[in-house]
């Protein structure tokens, strides 16, 4: 059985040491202020390694505080924790290394864990000047591992296409029972891009799906840690939100128990292609 602690590690460029990814954080998104500093807090105490920020989030100078704090309370060293960011917009090569030295910046961390180009828009032509920024970012040593999110099977391949210096280490998506991505996910798989699961409870959209609440029952658990656990054993690097502390200790309870076949292939034909927040993978 998986535990707080498992990691995998992620495809690198030539040169780069070593980069493994917890399967297990915490995601920041819409976590503002202090509510997103305290739960970044909650969450390390908790034995969480991995912390998932962004530019667009706005929370990148909170996220890294706590993280800095934390390892000065605690002792640990910076090599335990992984924190990963993502550029807001693909706006051109210059556009780009401003932006992730302001991310460094605003965390004040001496480098990223994991980079992620954040969505496809506007077009090819960005997304690729995006992804040299972030090689040259990477060769500098102030990112470790790269790659995107929200991206589809089309934008990925374009990207091959032109030429990789840094291999893509994980595509972040809306990734949960109700919205399975079959496709994009064995596309990935066959690639070696790791799938990360941004929306792994369904935004709570699903906490009463009989389904859900049964196998919630079966197992004494709740329909949050039922839908983590279902991330955890397709082999998904899974990040739950919370700003409550409760709930942040409580989305980590998922190692001490196990979805059987019977339940995982019943949480298998929940798939509805359920967008919880946006879905550009489609898209130019």
């Amino acid at each position: 059985m998986s535990s707080l602690t498992d990691s995998i590690s992620l495809p690198v460029a030539p040169g780069v040491p070593e980069t493994r990814i917890p399967r297990f954080g915490l995601g920041v998104y819409e976590s503002e202020g202090e509510d997103c500093y305290n739960s970044v807090l909650w969450a390390l105490e908790a034995g969480y390694r991995l912390i998932d920020s962004a530019e667009w989030y706005e929370n990148e100078e909170e996220s890294g505080r706590a993280i800095r704090d934390f390892m000065k309370k605690s002792g640990t060293p910076r090599s335990e924790i992984f924190y990963t960011t993502k550029l807001m917009k693909n706006l051109g090569y210059d556009h780009v290394r401003k932006s992730i030295k302001e991310s460094l910046r605003l965390a004040g961390l001496d480098y990223i864990d994991l980079y992620l180009i954040h969505g496809p828009h506007p077009n090819e032509k960005m997304r690729l000047e995006s992804w040299r920024a972030i090689e040259d970012a990477v060769a500098e040593g102030v990112i470790r591992a790269a790659g995107v999110s929200n991206l589809g099977v089309r934008h990925l391949e374009q990207l091959y296409s032109a030429g990789l210096k840094v291999p893509i280490a994980v595509n972040q998506m809306d990734l949960h029972p109700f919205m399975r991505r079959k496709e994009l996910v064995e596309y990935c798989q066959s690639k070696g891009i790791h799938m990360e699961a941004w929306a792994p409870l369904v935004r709570g959209m699903r906490f009463d799906h009989p389904a859900i609440k049964s196998l919630a029952d079966k197992h004494k658990k709740s329909p949050a840690q039922v839908l983590i656990r279902w991330g955890l054993q397709k082999g998904y690097i899974v990040i739950p939100k919370s700003i409550k502390k409760q709930r942040v200790q409580e989305n980590a309870q998922v190692f001490d128990f196990q979805l059987t076949n019977e339940d995982m292939a019943s949480l298998e034909n929940l798939d509805e292609h359920l967008v919880t927040d946006w879905d550009p993978s489609e898209d130019p």
